[in-house]
Parts: structure tokens; C-alpha cells; sequence
């Protein structure tokens, strides 16, 4: 039961409903459905399961009930979404052009933020010299000031190397900007061949990294200590940094 439950959170719409209809919930779990619904709904932001067990009766079966409420919630018009075992509601993609009302202009990422997002996704935790390393070209300290002012790319610690240089690695909002669950969700070699985005040979060797965003340090990264912006910017990120 416990595995079906756990699996229940990539299943698709149909095979959600397949499983409520065999596996009926009974008053208990209804009850501390209804509660992490509350919570969920009353949150600001994705709510952690930890807050939310804090919250349940002791003993009560979180998993089962964010399963079964994630599956409930399939066929409406807000869905209940998982990032990074954090919680919150969202519209129903389907729905989305129901409720724009006015066309905004999107400022677009330039081709150098991109691919420097991209590398600090696949190959995080990533320096400044690693990431100029993989694109062949120095990374301009506004590049990286872009990225990090969307809330898609954050500062973890410093490589213990010469220089103490500053790691990046991706956070919650890049996952939720671009609907992931986890950062190993982003698409594989294989993924991006069946996509058509390479559709020539490759390099002998070539290959794309498991990508990874540990909340904790690796082993070859210390803390950032002091002010973490600043120290970034006066010794990662030199001021005559020539542009891409």
C-alpha cells in the first residue's frame, strides 16, 4: 500500500482516478486530508511536508494523504503539485488562458544567461571558471546578476580551491518556473536526442551530466561567510569582466 502511495505522485490523471475508485480513503484520512488542504491553501508559498506532519495527529499517515488529496484534485481547476517535498496549489495548466487578461511582454533571457543557467542546472554546484570553462567564452558579472535577480539561480558555499571561488546551483523557483519536481526531472541525452536537439553526430564522449541540487554542501565546498552578495560579487565576479 505504502509503495502504491509513494508511486501515486507521478501518476497521470486517469490512473489517479483508477486508484481512488479501488483505494477508498476512510474517515481518518479524510480528516487529515482535509487538514493538509487547510494548510496547503492557507500557505503563502509551498508548504514543506515536515510543517505539515507538525500539524497531523500524532501517527497520522502524511503520505497517504497527500496522495490521495493530490489525486482528488486531478480533475479540477487548481491542482495540488510536489516540488522538492514542498506543497502548493496551482491553476490547472489547461486553464491558464482563462485567466490572462491582458498580454505582457516578456522580457527574454539573452543567449548568454541561458546558457549559463543551463550549465549551472546540469553542472551545479558550478564556479564562475567552470561555467566559462564549458560555454569557451568569460562570463560577465551582469550575466550572472540576471540570473540570480530571477530567483532561479542562488549562491550555495565556496570550493575549497584556491581563490575560495563561489559555487551557484539552482533553487525551488527555477524548479517551479519550469514545472519540475526535482532538478534529475530535466531531460537526459536521450530525452534531448528524442526532442530532435541533436540531431547530428555528436562528439566522441560527448555527454550530458545527472543533474543534481543538494540543499547541502558537497565536500568540496566550504560556507560563503559574511555578506554572501558582496563577497561574491568583489571576489568572484571582477568589475572589468569582459562581456560575451
Amino acid at each position: 500500500m505504502a509503495q502504491e502511495q509513494d508511486a501515486l505522485f507521478d501518476l497521470k490523471a486517469q490512473d489517479a482516478v483508477d486508484f481512488l475508485s479501488r483505494e477508498k480513503p476512510d474517515e481518518t484520512l479524510r480528516e487529515n486530508m482535509r487538514i493538509c488542504e487547510a494548510l496547503i491553501f492557507a500557505s503563502t508559498e509551498a508548504l514543506s511536508e515536515e510543517e505539515m506532519a507538525k500539524r497531523l495527529p500524532e501517527g497520522a499517515d502524511l503520505a497517504a494523504a497527500l496522495a490521495y488529496l493530490k489525486a482528488d484534485y486531478f480533475s479540477r481547476g487548481v491542482q495540488l503539485v510536489r516540488v522538492h517535498k514542498k506543497w502548493i496549489f496551482r491553476t490547472a495548466p489547461d486553464l491558464a488562458w482563462v485567466l490572462q487578461r491582458e498580454k505582457k511582454e516578456v522580457k527574454k533571457l539573452s543567449r548568454a544567461a541561458m546558457e549559463t543557467l543551463a550549465i549551472v542546472a546540469y553542472h551545479q554546484p558550478a564556479t564562475r571558471a567552470e561555467i566559462e570553462d564549458i560555454r569557451g567564452v568569460a562570463l560577465s558579472k551582469g550575466t550572472m546578476d540576471v540570473l540570480l535577480e530571477t530567483g532561479w539561480v542562488r549562491l550555495r558555499g565556496r570550493r575549497r580551491a584556491p581563490g575560495r571561488p563561489v559555487t551557484y546551483g539552482t533553487t525551488e523557483k527555477f524548479l517551479l518556473q519550469f514545472g519540475l519536481e526535482q532538478i534529475s526531472d530535466l531531460p537526459g541525452l536521450d530525452e534531448l536526442k528524442g526532442a530532435g536537439l541533436f540531431d547530428g553526430r555528436l562528439p566522441k564522449g560527448f555527454g550530458v551530466p545527472q543533474p543534481r541540487d543538494d540543499a547541502g554542501l558537497t565536500e568540496d565546498e566550504e560556507p560563503l561567510g559574511g555578506d554572501p552578495l558582496e563577497e561574491a560579487f568583489a571576489a568572484d565576479l571582477p568589475d572589468d569582466a569582459p562581456e560575451e
